[in-house]
């Protein structure tokens, strides 16, 4: 899988690469009750098939306890789109968040470059990330982010590739938590799949997610 590497911002300004297993859910001690609930639900939710996810190593320093899934949307053998879901967990709660959990993502596809120079283009990306939160009838706060254009041009022994645009989602947000302090983790992570799936150029998973804003023409897939 061509996951998607980077830092990632936890929204109240801290960053960290990730290290060790996925498997590792923290810092803090034993993970308590809520965490550990809301980590069995990222794990049993069932997706779309053509999305690919795995667990990864995640961050160290961003909060007492995290876990961290990798994911792509796969036709074939190759990547439409990549990303990163990070979910975090302070039990003493973050002034940042307003909460104890926060969800964290970096999403990428690549782009024609005439679609990626569209001024409205950035607004267009992050109204994915609601709309599809929205389609799923969650309850979140306090989100923030960034949409980043990047565009590569080649030349001399490379001047036979075409110019590449890329699109990048970096954004977080605090899920409402639940019974028990837990939050609907699998139903974001349905959401999150979603827009995947929308950067990815795929219809609709289902009738009821027609309302996200749909995907204009993108470059072919990546080699995987």
């Amino acid at each position: 899988m061509a996951a998607a590497q980077g830092r990632l911002s936890d929204g109240a300004g801290g960053m960290d690469e990730p290290k060790d297993t996925g498997d590792d859910l923290g810092h803090g001690g034993a993970p308590p009750p809520p965490f550990r609930a809301a980590v069995d639900a990222l794990r049993g939710t069932r997706l779309r098939p053509q999305i690919e996810i795995d667990p990864a190593p995640p961050p160290k320093r961003l909060a007492p306890y995290a876990y961290a899934l990798e994911a792509a949307v796969v036709d074939g053998e190759e990547d439409l789109a990549d990303g990163r879901l990070v979910l975090l967990h302070d039990p003493a709660g973050h002034d940042a968040w307003r909460g104890t959990f926060r969800l964290v993502t970096l999403v990428r596809a690549e782009l024609e470059p005439e679609m990626a120079a569209d001024p409205l283009l950035p607004e267009v990306c992050w109204s994915w990330l609601t709309g599809a939160l929205s389609a799923r009838g969650l309850a979140y706060g306090e989100p923030s982010g960034t949409v980043t254009r990047a565009g590569s041009h080649y030349f001399g022994g490379l001047s036979a590739r075409p110019a590449a645009s890329q699109i990048e989602i970096r954004a977080s947000w605090t899920p409402r938590e639940g019974l028990g302090g837990v939050p609907d983790t699998g139903t974001h992570l349905v959401a999150w799949c979603d827009l995947l799936a929308q950067v990815a150029g795929l219809p609709p998973a289902a009738p009821g997610d027609a309302s996200v804003v749909t995907l204009p023409q993108r470059r072919g897939p990546q080699s995987r």
